[in-house]
């Protein structure tokens, strides 16, 4: 599974917005998100769809985000990261 290229994540620049408005986060590349220094959440296309790595304690969780609902879900899994102890 390869890190998602340019056209991948055009059709993510809706939820990326929804994401750089968050507190907290730095994105150091189009679609690659720190807390901190500390790596948080990227992206990657799969003939399977669009999924996003996003960091949650000291793990990775790979979560899908081909349709609405996946988007909100993860981004409540941000919100939910960004409020724990950083």
């Amino acid at each position: 599974m390869k890190h998602a290229g340019d056209e991948a994540l055009d059709g993510l620049e809706e939820l990326l917005v929804r994401i750089r408005e968050l507190a907290g986060l730095k994105e150091r590349k189009r679609g690659v998100f720190y807390r901190g220094s500390s790596a948080f959440l990227h992206f990657h296309e799969d003939p399977a769809g669009m999924f996003a790595d996003v960091r949650t304690d000291s793990d990775w969780q790979r979560i899908p985000v081909n349709s609405r609902a996946e988007q909100r879900a993860l981004v409540a899994k941000i919100r939910a990261a960004l409020s724990g102890p950083g």
